[in-house]
């Protein structure tokens, strides 16, 4: 345990989160370790080929917000090197799939959008502290 925290339960992680989710409409899957999931699709920037991640999202309005943090590992995830190749993208919230265009937060809007994701998962913070670069927040916003 960390700071009062237990530790973080990884029963469902990577493919194998994607899968439950996907099955069950995001019955299970959905909380994970008291935070909410979605499942982002993306096509590899070199391959084309489609990739499916669970990650931890936040809500503005009607757009939903993800973190680049890789824990605060020093390079980005390579899901968000691919959607900024491609920012055509496939979500998935629960039951709902839609298509939806990511972008990076712009510099002015980037502290009130990570201060809406530290309300999600408070441990952002720590991974800013840990590494050099700048951790993006990624907007979707639904296509159409």
């Amino acid at each position: 345990m960390t700071q009062g925290r237990p530790p973080l339960d990884l029963t469902l992680f990577g493919d194998a989160h994607v899968q439950r989710y996907e099955e069950t409409d995001g019955a299970e899957g959905h909380l994970w370790n008291g935070a909410p999931c979605l499942v982002l699709t993306t096509r590899g920037a070199r391959t084309g080929e489609r990739r499916k991640h669970a990650l931890i999202y936040g809500t503005d309005g009607d757009r939903y917000l993800i973190v680049a943090s890789m824990g605060g590992a020093p390079k980005h995830p390579q899901w968000y090197r691919n959607l900024v190749a491609h920012p055509d993208v496939d979500v998935q919230v629960l039951g709902d799939t839609f298509a939806a265009t990511a972008r990076t937060a712009t510099p002015e809007e980037k502290p009130r959008l990570w201060s809406i994701m530290t309300g999600v998962w408070p441990a952002y913070d720590q991974y800013q502290a840990r590494t050099e670069r700048e951790i993006p927040v990624i907007v979707l916003e639904r296509a159409g």
